[in-house]
């Protein structure tokens, strides 16, 4: 089925869960979220939320940052 990760098509099995997909692009040991057609993922959900023809998944990685100084 094709499914688009970060608006660029893909073709995945069907019925993939959101955490083979997380395995398949080497994404497990990152600080991710995840939004599938507009609506964010829990973490818990990624091993049973199965992926749909047509899903448009959004990857946001989480990046840390210095600290903010006011002088």
């Amino acid at each position: 089925m094709e499914i688009y990760v970060n608006g660029e098509p893909r073709q995945v099995e069907d019925s993939l869960h959101i955490s083979e997909l997380v395995d398949m692009l080497d994404l497990g040991n990152r600080r991710i979220a995840i939004e599938v057609n507009l609506e964010i993922v829990p973490r818990s959900s990624y091993t049973i939320y199965k992926l749909q023809g047509g899903d448009k998944v959004e990857i946001v990685h989480a990046i840390g940052g210095g600290s903010v100084d006011g002088g």
